[in-house]
């Protein structure tokens, strides 16, 4: 148990996995369409909660990743939702731009499965360029 954990039961209720992480799907709340999946820990969700806005805890980054720090596409989170055995969270957000993924699409699931390939089906909505020019 953290020391999150001790403040927050809310947190504790959670089934973490062995590195403290959970997993969160985003999905938009308007149109219900699944956006996007990334992994939460204590820290993160505790920040979403606070701020309003999701924070993921980035894998190859190593450190918390504040959706949309770097390409302004923020999420602000209306509800944060578990299944049944607590191990999976689900965001119902507002998806700032439009744009969820990286690759300047709608969503980050664009790949369909056709024949025995993996097909791009959504249209970019804008060059990751433009996006991510420093």
């Amino acid at each position: 148990m953290s020391d999150l954990d001790a403040t927050q039961p809310w947190l504790a209720a959670l089934k973490w996995d062995a590195q403290g992480m959970i997993p969160a799907i985003a999905q938009d709340a308007k149109t219900g369409r699944v956006v996007m999946f990334a992994f939460m820990n204590r820290e993160s969700l505790q920040e979403t909660v606070n701020c309003g806005n999701a924070v993921y805890w980035s894998r190859s980054r190593n450190r918390l990743w504040r959706k949309g720090e770097e390409s302004g596409h923020t999420q602000r989170v209306r509800a944060i939702r578990t299944d049944c055995d607590g191990d999976v969270l689900l965001l119902s957000i507002e998806q700032d731009g439009g744009i969820a993924c990286h690759t300047g699409r709608e969503s980050c699931f664009f790949h369909q499965l056709e024949g025995s390939v993996w097909v791009a089906v959504d249209p970019v909505l804008k060059d990751p360029k433009e996006i991510y020019a420093k």
